[in-house]
């Protein structure tokens, strides 16, 4: 009996299981849809799939940067708990996926999880095995690549927080340690300062327009403002729109490390002292759990349960 992507894509949508594993069991049952759920069931992801409605936003978030070709990868992979967050195999899966993406390089997250892992395993079966395992929701929930060099990354507490920099930087200066530090230095501003953007030409121009229009109606609501000309109230709000740019633009961040210079001209710095040209180019910012729902525990709840 045949079977076709569909087929796959039902049979997952109903056990919560992978798409290789649920192509497999269609495989192993000759497309018998019942006897594919009871394939899975008997080999224990039916219960990984339960536990796939579990909310997990606990986890880690790791960034590394590969030794021999210098690309850069950025993960988070999420737990129900901190507990499963701090456990060695956990954090063994997270480096085993940040591997593979530096390896790899998947295209999207369906594509990471049919990645493989070793041990004759995918990325998405190895999860599995490690949920049944340990006994939690887990998930790969995000992850990025930046292919060419210079990268730097740095990871923050434990993995609270992940920072991958992506610099242009001239070729007599790559492998030179004050460009190492340099990138280290960035990733740490971003990790504590939080930007948006590289610089205002990367900004948004939705939302930056969606800013100036708020920051317009507060100026105009301020009553000392009343009777300002209108080319001057234009000129609070620019002002006041510069102000927000340079909070949320890298470049233009005051440097947490230095005295009274922004981020922009530390990097011009550290580039004319060494001679070559350095320009940050990207970035991406994981912190753990963010945008996500997190679960509460009802303590009344939980005691009434043990009582009934």
């Amino acid at each position: 009996m045949a079977f076709t992507a569909k087929d796959v894509q039902t049979l997952r949508e109903m056990t919560g299981v992978g798409m290789m594993d649920c192509k497999k069991a269609l495989a192993e049952t000759d497309g018998d849809m019942d006897k594919a759920v009871e394939v899975l069931r008997e080999k224990g992801m039916a219960a990984a799939a339960k536990k796939a409605s579990r909310i997990a936003a606990e986890g880690v978030c790791y960034a590394a940067v590969c030794e021999e070709c210098g690309a850069g990868a950025i993960v988070e992979c999420n737990s129900e708990t901190d507990f499963v967050a701090k456990n060695e195999q956990f954090a063994a899966f997270v480096r085993t996926v940040a591997d593979t993406v530096l390896k790899k390089d998947p295209a999207d997250l369906e594509a990471l999880q049919n990645c493989d892992a070793g041990d004759g395993q995918t990325i998405g079966e190895a999860l599995s095995g490690l949920v049944l395992k340990i006994g939690e929701n887990m998930r790969v929930r995000r992850f990025a690549r930046f292919a060419e060099p210079v990268n730097a990354a740095y990871v923050h507490m434990g993995g609270k927080i992940a920072v991958l920099v992506h610099m242009d930087v001239a070729e007599s200066l790559r492998g030179n340690p004050a460009v190492t530090e340099l990138g280290r230095d960035v990733a740490m501003q971003i990790a504590a300062m939080r930007p948006l953007w590289v610089d205002e030409n990367d900004a948004d121009a939705d939302t930056v327009a969606k800013e100036r229009e708020i920051l317009t109606a507060q100026v105009k609501q301020d009553e000392s403002n009343a009777k300002k000309p209108e080319a001057v109230v234009e000129k609070i709000v620019e002002g006041r729109v510069r102000k927000y740019l340079a909070d949320v633009c890298l470049l233009m961040q005051s440097y947490v490390k230095g005295d009274k210079i922004t981020v922009g001209q530390h990097v011009a710095q550290v580039a004319k002292e060494l001679g070559g040209g350095i320009k940050v180019t990207r970035f991406e910012r994981f912190e753990k759990g963010e945008g996500l729902e997190k679960r509460v525990d009802d303590l009344a709840a939980e005691v009434a349960k043990m009582v009934q």
